[in-house]
């Protein structure tokens, strides 16, 4: 039986990692959950239903809110006093990141945003398989997480990244021509850029394919997502930057692919389900038997492929540029992107110009302030990061 740490336990990724275990009780057992307090009454019935040992609360004024909740929730099931007992308490910001240190089996990071670079860092101190669905850890991190890992110990759970994992077995890393990263093109696909000027964060949230939480769904409307993903190719599968390709796959039901050098190229499909990559992730480097629903082969059905609009949706290429920069450049793109998202949803600047931002930061910090690889600390990386958010601020300001 595996242990389970699982930070970020009510937002999508978590909701749906509890899923896979739930059926599964025999194979996996939860001693740690954290979750920001947004979310108090499904906090509340996650803990009655899994007996975590230990509960990580990033706001700690809703420790109160929480056993409140707690206690709701046993007398709503029946229990009486003694039925159930109440899970350690960590309290602050710094709680994930304690939790994440305990020594689980698997940590799965499904924290979303900058928040999870610590935690990362302690899951991988501590030994643990890291199950990261928290991209931007490793995008802003970089080589601080990539050298605090011994290989085998990051195990994907985004679709895309999983799917390369898969592959990869088909051939010698020496074998790899490149990569080709899908992506659905989000709601927006086919529009041109001027059409895309009134856009309003409700039809941003509109993703054809797949039920995200606010901000990443925001990327995927903008593919600074797709970005995001780009970098953490790189860094995870040691692929360089010119040899990694966007190609938009509006059925998502091919997650990536690897291209070798003999001409073969081997494709992961599955129907838009998380439960497939978070199984594996649980499991690797096994499979999980019946994680998700596999294709319907009695179906007709057509995949189409086209190339990215790079004009329309510039993100990648400013994700690719910043990825090669390395050191603190991706940390500045992440951290202004997060900024312009909550300026956007906030109805202080267009969706057009959360790009142009996040350029426009990009490109002043390689001027002045870039740490290089070389020089790269975590001190750094947290400099940068609040750096990029306030200077997008100012410019979202300035719009």
């Amino acid at each position: 039986m595996r242990t389970i740490v699982l930070l970020g336990s009510t937002g999508s990724i978590g909701t749906q990692t509890l899923d896979v275990i739930s059926s599964r009780r025999d194979r996996f057992r939860v001693v740690g959950l954290s979750a920001s307090g947004g979310n108090i009454e499904l906090l509340a019935r996650q803990i009655v239903q899994y007996q975590p040992e230990t509960v990580a609360l990033s706001r700690a004024s809703a420790a109160q809110d929480l056993q409140r909740a707690l206690y709701a929730e046993a007398d709503r099931r029946g229990w009486n006093e003694g039925d159930y007992q109440l899970p350690r308490l960590l309290l602050g910001p710094d709680a994930s990141t304690e939790l994440a240190a305990a020594g689980a089996d698997v940590v799965v990071n499904a924290i979303t945003g900058a928040a999870g670079l610590r935690p990362t860092l302690a899951a991988l101190a501590a030994g643990s398989t890291l199950a990261l669905a928290n991209k931007e850890s490793l995008v802003i991190g970089g080589r601080l997480v990539t050298q605090a890992a011994r290989p085998g110990q990051i195990v994907a759970v985004d679709s895309e990244h999983s799917a390369f994992a898969q592959a990869l077995r088909s051939g010698r890393s020496d074998e790899v021509r490149r990569l080709i990263l899908t992506a659905s093109g989000g709601p927006f696909r086919g529009s041109t850029r001027d059409q895309l000027t009134d856009v309003t964060p409700q039809q941003a949230m509109a993703h054809p394919t797949w039920d995200m939480g606010r901000v990443i769904t925001i990327n995927s409307a903008t593919l600074v997502n797709k970005g995001l993903e780009l970098i953490e190719a790189a860094l995870l599968y040691g692929v360089d930057y010119d040899d990694i390709v966007v190609t938009v796959h509006p059925q998502s039901i091919v997650h990536s692919m690897v291209e070798f050098h003999d001409g073969s190229t081997i494709a992961q499909a599955s129907p838009p389900d998380m439960r497939l990559p978070i199984g594996i992730a649980l499991t690797w480097p096994d499979r999980l038997a019946d994680a998700a629903t596999p294709c319907d082969w009695s179906t007709a059905s057509a995949w189409t492929f086209e190339p990215l609009d790079s004009a329309t949706f510039p993100a990648v290429e400013i994700a690719r540029a910043a990825g090669r920069a390395a050191g603190t450049a991706p940390a500045v793109f992440n951290a202004a992107n997060e900024a312009c998202v909550e300026a956007f949803w906030a109805g202080e600047i267009g969706f057009l110009d959360i790009a142009d931002i996040v350029a426009a930061c990009v490109d002043e910090h390689l001027a002045d302030g870039h740490v290089p690889d070389a020089d790269l600390t975590l001190d750094a990386v947290l400099a940068a990061d609040g750096w990029g958010r306030a200077r997008a601020a100012e410019l979202a300001a300035g719009r």
